[in-house]
C-alpha cells in the first residue's frame, strides 16, 4: 500500500458538482492516508464514502483494538486493526475494497491482508475463494495451501487458478509466440538467401576486408542471410522452476509461458520443478493450471540435483536453451552446480539464469552465486513477464541478453 496522498482518493464526482477547495482536498487525502489518529494534525473529520473507506483501510491497516467486532469501524474516529476473524466479515470487507478502491489497489490490499492478518486459513472455504478478486498473488497462495485444502474447495479453486492463466495467456501469448517464431526465422541461416532474407549488417561486418575506397562500397562476396524457419527445425527449451514458497509468481508465470512454448511446434519444451526434489511436468504442458497444482510451493532448495537432471535430458546442446529460475539460494552442492553450468555452456547450451519472472522486480536472493553465475558468462538478473520473450528470443538467436538496468 503506497503512502502516496493520491491513492485512496474516490472517483470524482458528477460534472455538475462543484469543485472543491483545494485545501481541504489536500487536507481530506492526507487524513486518509494518515489515519485521523491524534498525531496526524489535519484535523479533518470524514463522513459518506470517505469514512467507508477509511474503515475499510482500518480493518488492514490501523493499529490497536478493534471497535465493534466484525463492523470495520473504528472507535472514536481513529483507525483500527481487524477484521473480525470470521469469513462473513472478511467477504464483506473484500466487497468494500472492490467497491472503493481500483483493481491494482484491491491487489495489494488484498496480499497485505492475507500476509499481516494471516486470513490464509480462510480461503479454504469456497465462499471466501468466490468473494475475492483472482491475481498472481492469489494463485501463489492457493497452491502453497494445495495439500490443505478440502475437497469442498478444489473445484473453486481451480476455477480462481484458471481464470488468472487465461487472463495472462490474452496478455501474453501472442506476443511471445510472435517474438520467438521471429527469432527462429532467423536463426535459420542460409548462405544463398533470397534478396528479402538478407541480413544486411551481417553481410557488410563479413565482407568489410572487400571495401573498394574509389568506389566507396563493400563488394559483397559472402552474402548471409536467413532461411524461413520450418515446422522441422526445432530448438530446445528447458524451464527450470524453483518452487520454494518466494518463487510463487514466478511459478504461476513460468507455467504460462511454458504453456505458449509448448504450443509452438518449432520449439519442444520442457518443464522442470524442484525443491530438494525434481518433478518432470512436461506431459502437462497443454494445461498450466494441471502445471501448477503439480507444484508443491516451499520446501528446501536443490539447484545442483535439478540441473543434474535437465542436463540429462539434453540431446542437441547447441540448440538448447536452459532457463533456470531461482532466486539461487543452494541447499545442494555449490561448486558442482557450477560445474554443471559450465559443462553445459561449454557445449554450446544458451543458459540464462533468472531471479524472478515477476512484475515485482529482484528479490532477495544469493548474490554470491549470482556473481558466481555471471563469472561463468551467465548473468543472473529478474526479469518482468514483459521482457521475457525478448530474453528468449536473443537466447534462441544466440546474442547477448538484453538485462535490464535495475537488475
Amino acid at each position: 500500500m503506497t503512502t502516496s496522498p493520491t491513492t485512496t482518493a474516490p472517483a470524482p464526482g458528477p460534472a455538475s458538482a462543484p469543485a472543491p477547495d483545494a485545501d481541504a482536498e489536500r487536507l481530506r487525502r492526507w487524513r486518509l492516508v494518515l489515519g485521523g489518529d491524534r498525531a496526524d494534525g489535519t484535523g479533518y473529520g470524514l463522513t459518506g464514502r470517505d469514512a467507508a473507506m477509511d474503515a475499510a483501510l482500518a480493518a488492514l491497516y490501523g493499529n490497536g483494538e478493534q471497535g465493534a467486532r466484525g463492523s470495520g469501524r473504528p472507535r472514536g474516529g481513529e483507525r483500527s486493526a481487524g477484521l473480525g476473524g470470521s469469513a462473513p466479515s472478511v467477504a464483506r470487507w473484500l466487497g468494500d475494497i472492490r467497491t472503493y478502491f481500483p483493481s491494482s489497489v484491491v491487489q495489494v490490499m488484498q496480499k497485505d491482508a492475507i500476509d499481516r492478518l494471516g486470513l490464509a486459513s480462510l480461503l479454504l472455504e469456497p465462499e471466501m475463494l468466490e468473494a475475492v478478486q483472482p491475481d498472481v498473488h492469489l494463485v501463489g497462495t492457493l497452491l502453497s495451501l494445495n495439500r490443505a485444502m478440502p475437497e469442498t474447495t478444489k473445484e473453486t479453486a481451480r476455477a480462481v487458478v484458471r481464470k488468472v492463466v487465461e487472463d495472462l495467456e490474452k496478455r501474453l501469448a501472442s506476443r511471445t509466440r510472435a517474438t520467438l517464431t521471429g527469432a527462429l526465422d532467423r536463426s535459420a541461416k542460409v548462405s544463398r538467401p533470397r534478396h528479402h532474407d538478407i541480413g544486411w549488417n551481417r553481410t557488410i561486418a563479413a565482407n568489410l576486408k572487400n571495401y573498394l575506397p574509389e568506389y566507396n562500397t563493400v563488394v559483397p562476396e559472402r552474402l548471409i542471410g536467413y532461411g524461413r524457419a520450418s515446422q522441422a527445425v526445432k530448438k530446445e527449451v528447458v524451464l527450470c522452476i524453483d518452487q520454494s514458497g518466494s518463487m510463487a509468481a514466478s511459478v504461476v508465470y513460468a507455467s504460462v509461458f511454458g504453456a505458449v512454448l509448448a504450443s509452438m511446434r518449432s520449439i519442444a519444451t520442457r518443464l522442470v520443478v524442484f525443491d530438494t526434489a525434481v518433478v518432470d511436468l512436461t506431459d502437462q504442458l497443454d494445461d498450466p493450471v494441471d502445471v501448477l497444482f503439480g507444484t508443491q510451493l516451499g520446501g528446501g532448495t536443490d539447484i545442483n540435483r535439478a540441473l543434474a537432471y535437465c542436463q540429462s535430458q539434453i540431446t542437441r546442446p547447441s540448440e538448447t536453451v536452459v532457463v533456470l529460475i531461482s532466486d539461487l539460494y543452494e541447499g545442494g552442492i555449490r561448486d558442482e552446480m557450477l560445474k554443471r553450468v559450465a559443462a553445459m555452456k561449454a557445449a554450446g547450451v544458451q543458459f540464462v539464469a533468472l531471479l524472478a519472472l515477476s512484475d515485482e522486480g529482484a528479490p532477495a536472493y544469493d548474490r554470491d552465486h549470482a556473481a558466481a553465475l555471471g563469472a561463468l558468462g551467465a548473468p543472473a538478473f529478474a526479469c518482468t513477464p514483459d521482457l521475457f520473450p525478448e530474453v528468449m528470443a536473443a537466447a534462441l538467436e544466440k546474442r547477448p541478453l538484453p538485462i535490464p538496468d535495475t537488475a
